[in-house]
């Protein structure tokens, strides 16, 4: 019986762990010092002092969206940690299958060789035969000191000394398959252990991000009507200009696309594969970020990346941003950033190295844009593209 150990089942048992132990998501940010709405009406009828309630207000609303993407990034960090152990985990599945089919092959073929010597020897003793041939099968111990001893005329017991050898050697290689396979068991469950902490660990950092968020917005309904007091605006336009901020400070962190050498020559994009691909990608939008999510309406970076290639025949790697870029790159198709295309994939890394882990995957649209599975407060969508930690090279899957 093969053996399937997916996804959905660490998820599952990493997630009723949590509920059994009563395990607690606690919010690490520090929380701000909100003003009181007296505050912000003593503030208004005063210029210097509301100018100052501005700044202190947009301050906290931008430090606020600094701990969300700081949270952000620890979470897609510690998603690509489960998605590299449970990688694992389907590789040693995948060895733990393929050897229990072996061994019950080799035990089968094995156990039918020795009942093969039990008829021989059965029909040798019942027609009298002794002597050489008789021992042979009976006193294996002295089976080689016989041997020697046969002559040209003991044709019968040479050849069932033909097939006592021959079930041996079926009977060692059965045990060794067997072996084998005891020790591949022991290591899937350990690969599956770690599997599962790394689904705990990144249920907690997705956690901490959407009750952050959701603090966050809570306190903000009160902050974006404040400073609409003060600017005599409407909450609803303060709200928008927070968020343009906050992504302006995202754009800012990087400039302009890093350069590299390129390495070798990479071909033209399929334009029609790549057509296929974004229509797929497209009719995912607004749907929910889920961890190892691949479908069919729930999505992590790496799973919408893998499925929206796939729906246009082209295999990108496995459910992993970090496995994606080496696939790129076994393939010889990565291409230096600035030379980056619609359809070509993007990665984001804490290391500059190419061996370095890629906690982020999202394909790129061309014109500064990019369609992603974010992060677990947001769902699947399109944005211009951070520049941030973005890798220096892209990949093109449909060269």
């Amino acid at each position: 019986m093969k053996l399937r150990v997916s996804r959905v089942l660490v998820a599952s048992a990493a997630v009723t762990g949590l509920l059994l132990t009563g395990a607690a998501i606690s919010p690490s940010w520090a929380v701000p010092d909100y003003p009181t709405a007296g505050e912000v009406a003593e503030a208004k009828n005063n210029v210097t002092a509301k100018k100052e309630m501005i700044a202190r207000l947009e301050k906290i609303i931008a430090d606020q969206q600094v701990e969300a993407d700081k949270l952000s990034k620890a979470a897609l960090i510690k998603a690509e940690q489960f998605n590299q152990a449970q990688e694992q985990v389907d590789i040693m599945t995948t060895k733990v299958n393929s050897l229990q089919s072996q061994a019950d092959t080799a035990n089968a073929q094995a156990d039918a060789a020795k009942e093969q010597l039990g008829q021989i020897a059965s029909q040798m003793y019942r027609d009298g035969t002794s002597g050489t041939s008789l021992n042979l099968f009976l006193n294996s111990g002295e089976a080689d000191d016989l041997l020697y001893q046969l002559g040209a005329q003991e044709k019968v017991a040479d050849q069932n000394d033909v097939i006592y050898r021959r079930s041996i050697e079926k009977q060692l290689y059965a045990q060794s398959v067997t072996d084998e396979l005891n020790v591949a068991k022991k290591q899937l469950a350990e690969k599956a252990a770690l599997a599962k902490s790394a689904f705990a660990e990144a249920t907690d950092a997705a956690n901490a991000v959407q009750a952050q968020v959701d603090e966050s917005e809570r306190a903000n309904r009160t902050l974006y009507a404040q400073l609409a007091t003060l600017r005599n605006t409407a909450s609803d336009l303060e709200r928008q200009r927070a968020e343009g901020l906050a992504a302006e400070a995202r754009q800012n962190a990087g400039t302009s696309m890093p350069t590299a050498p390129e390495l070798y020559t990479v071909g033209a994009p399929d334009q029609g594969k790549v057509e296929t691909m974004f229509t797929f990608a497209k009719a995912q939008l607004g749907e929910r970020y889920v961890l190892g999510g691949m479908g069919p309406d729930v999505w992590d970076c790496s799973g919408i990346t893998k499925a929206a290639y796939a729906s246009a025949g082209i295999y990108i790697g496995t459910h992993s941003a970090t496995n994606q870029f080496n696939t790129m790159a076994a393939n010889k198709k990565l291409i230096p950033l600035n030379q980056a295309v619609s359809g070509d994939l993007m990665w984001y890394s804490t290391e500059s190295a190419f061996s370095g882990d890629k906690y982020h995957v999202v394909l790129y649209m061309g014109g500064g844009m990019m369609l992603e599975s974010p992060n677990p407060a947001r769902t699947v969508r399109i944005v211009p593209l951070r520049y941030g930690e973005l890798f220096r090279y892209a990949g093109r899957p449909s060269a």
